[in-house]
C-alpha cells in the first residue's frame, strides 16, 4: 500500500529552529498530525549567517554548513518519527526546502541556492527526499519566491470574503486571495529579521518575546522615514527579498543618518517598519476582508495588537481559526508541494513568481534500491 503521509521541512530566513511536519494527504486536503521544531546548533547557525551574509565566504565553509544542516534536518525527520512511533517506510516522502543562504532574483543571472544536502536527508532517513524547489521556478523564469502562496491558493481561497494571507518570519510576505479570483503575492520587506538582530545585539534574547521590548519604546519618525526610503518597496510584484539586503549593515546604515536614539526606540521603529510596508502593499490592493496571519510574528502581541488597530475594515485573525497552526503553515506546505512531485503534478506559481509557466517542482532524491 502506498503511503499518504509527508514530512515538510524548512527553517526560514529567522534560522532559529527547523520546522518539521507530519502530514496525511489521504483524504486529498492536508492534514497535520504532528508538528516539531529543533534548534539550529549555535555554531552552524554562525556558519550559516556568514553564508548569507558575508559575500566573500569561502567555499569550504558551504560545503561543510551543507553537509551538517542536512544532518540537523535527519535528526528532525527521526525524531518526529519517534514520537509518533513510525517507521521510515511509512512515509512517502519528505519536502525539504532547506536553508536560503544567498537569493539574488535580480542577479546576472539570478540565481537562488538553499543548502541541506537532500542526498544526505535521504541517505539518513531511508526516505525519498523532494529538494530544491525555488531553483526549478527560477529556471521557468520566476523568483523562486515566495512559492507558499501557491498552497496558500489552494488551501484558503473563499467566494465569499477577500482574504490575504501574511506570513511573517524572518521576511514578511503577503498572499492576496481575491474572492472573484486571482492571486497576488510578494515579499513586502522585513518581518523578524531586523527587530531579532537588534535584541540580540542589545538584550542577548534571540527574539522580543510578545514584543515587551516594543511596546517599551516610542517610534522614531525620522529613523523610520529613513527605513522607509528603501527602494525595493516601490518595486512592482512579483518581487521577492531576504538577508542580502535586509541585515545588519542596511540597518546601520540607516541609523548613521539618526542621533540621539534608545534602544527600545529603536526597537519599537523596526516593529512598525515591519507593520508600515505591509500595510502598504495590502492597503495597494484591498480596503476590507480577511488577514489570516501566520510564522513567528503571529506570536508577537504587540505586533498582532498594532496590526488589528491599524487595519480597519478589515478582520485579522490566526491562521490557527482556518484550521492551520500558525507556525507549521509553511512546513506543511512543503509537503504538500512534495505531494505533488511524487504524483508527478506541476504547481502554477506563473501569477505568484513571474514564471513563464507551471512546473514539477523540485527534483527526487530516492532512498534505497528498487
Amino acid at each position: 500500500m502506498v503511503s499518504s503521509i509527508y514530512i515538510g521541512l524548512i527553517s526560514g530566513t529567522s534560522m532559529d529552529a527547523i520546522d518539521c511536519a507530519l502530514v496525511d494527504f489521504s483524504e486529498g486536503s492536508p492534514v497535520q498530525l504532528d508538528f516539531i521544531n529543533t534548534e539550529i546548533p549555535d555554531d552552524l547557525r554562525q556558519k550559516l549567517l556568514a553564508l548569507c551574509e558575508d559575500h566573500n565566504a569561502q567555499v569550504p565553509l558551504l560545503g561543510e554548513a551543507d553537509v551538517e544542516f542536512a544532518r540537523e534536518l535527519a535528526k528532525a525527520v527521526h525524531r518526529i518519527l519517534d514520537i509518533n512511533n513510525l517507521k521510515p517506510s511509512q512515509i512517502a516522502a519528505i519536502g525539504s526546502h532547506g536553508q536560503t543562504i544567498r537569493h539574488q532574483p535580480q542577479g546576472n543571472p539570478p540565481f537562488t541556492l538553499q543548502i541541506g544536502d537532500p542526498n544526505i536527508l535521504a541517505e539518513l532517513t531511508g526516505i525519498s527526499t523532494v529538494a530544491d524547489f525555488r531553483r526549478r521556478d527560477m529556471a521557468a523564469g520566476g523568483q523562486g519566491a515566495p512559492l507558499v502562496p501557491a498552497f496558500h491558493r489552494g488551501i484558503f481561497s473563499s467566494a465569499d470574503h477577500d482574504r490575504v494571507i501574511l506570513n511573517i518570519g524572518g521576511m514578511a510576505n503577503i498572499t492576496i486571495l481575491k474572492k472573484l479570483g486571482g492571486i497576488t503575492a510578494f515579499d513586502t520587506g522585513p518581518g523578524n529579521v531586523l527587530m531579532d538582530y537588534w535584541i540580540q545585539t542589545h538584550q542577548g534574547h534571540p527574539y522580543d518575546h510578545e514584543g515587551s521590548w516594543a511596546r517599551s519604546g516610542s517610534t522614531n519618525d525620522a529613523l523610520l522615514a529613513a527605513l522607509l526610503n528603501e527602494p525595493y518597496f516601490a518595486l512592482p510584484a512579483p518581487k521577492s527579498t531576504g538577508r542580502e539586503l535586509f541585515n545588519k549593515a542596511w540597518l546601520e546604515s540607516k541609523l548613521a543618518g539618526c542621533t540621539d536614539l534608545s534602544e527600545n526606540d529603536v526597537q519599537t521603529t523596526l516593529l512598525f517598519l515591519t507593520l508600515e510596508s505591509i500595510a502598504t502593499a495590502i492597503t495597494s490592493e484591498l480596503d476590507t476582508g480577511e488577514i489570516i496571519v501566520c510564522g513567528g510574528g503571529a506570536r508577537n502581541t504587540y505586533l498582532m495588537e498594532t496590526l488589528s488597530s491599524n487595519f480597519t475594515g478589515f478582520d485579522v485573525m490566526p491562521s490557527s481559526r482556518l484550521g492551520i497552526m500558525e507556525d507549521s503553515m509553511e512546513a506543511i506546505a512543503f509537503a504538500w508541494m512534495a505531494h505533488k512531485t511524487m504524483h508527478e503534478k506541476s504547481i502554477d506559481f506563473t501569477e505568484i513568481t513571474g514564471s513563464s509557466h507551471p512546473v514539477i517542482a523540485g527534483g527526487v532524491y530516492y532512498a534505497g534500491k528498487k
